[in-house]
């Protein structure tokens, strides 16, 4: 997958404040994915995308801890919007009312970008410690592209159904959120 990153030409800590972005901003979808499809058992839409949103937290705080440890109070040179050269979903691709397979999917396609974020990352760092992070984040990301493939393959027709708008059904109970 092509980015518009030059990876010949990023420093260390641009490498880790991109891949701090990866992290957070996954971490955010997946929070709101949460909220808009509740978690009534442990294993639905819900529940599965609070697991991978505390995942991603996980991943953020590993690398922030590294790259404090090397840079300091450093401010960042890489913007947010960087991170749509290597990560983030396209514009417009999660909307409130999106099926849980259309969610699903764009957690499968931001995982990629993640996985080939982190392949292309690691040809350039050097730094054995942050290497060894990359790896393992890599590794992370790819068991992550194959559990939503899995989950995908396994997912019920409802699962394509888009959301409705509780507004227009004022009597139907809300969505049940479970205490976590």
């Amino acid at each position: 997958m092509a980015t518009r990153v030059d990876f010949s030409t990023l420093t260390l800590m641009d490498a880790l404040d991109l891949a701090a972005l990866i992290e957070l901003e996954a971490h955010q979808r997946y929070k709101q994915f949460v909220e808009q499809f509740g978690t009534r058992s442990t294993d639905d839409a819900g529940a599965v995308f609070e697991s991978m949103a505390v995942n991603e937290k996980k991943h953020c705080d590993e690398i922030a801890e590294r790259r404090l440890a090397l840079f300091g109070e450093q401010p960042p040179r890489v913007k947010p919007d960087d991170l749509f050269d290597v990560e983030a979903p396209e514009v417009g691709a999660t909307r409130w009312d999106m099926s849980p397979l259309k969610a699903y999917y764009v957690a499968l396609a931001a995982e990629k970008k993640a996985y080939d974020f982190y392949d292309q990352a690691l040809r350039h760092v050097t730094q054995p410690e942050v290497k060894k992070l990359f790896e393992e984040l890599r590794e992370e990301e790819a068991e992550h592209v194959a559990m939503v493939e899995k989950i995908i393959a396994k997912l019920p027709p409802s699962a394509a159904e888009d959301l409705e708008d509780e507004d227009d059904y004022p009597d139907r109970p809300v969505r049940n959120t479970m205490e976590g």
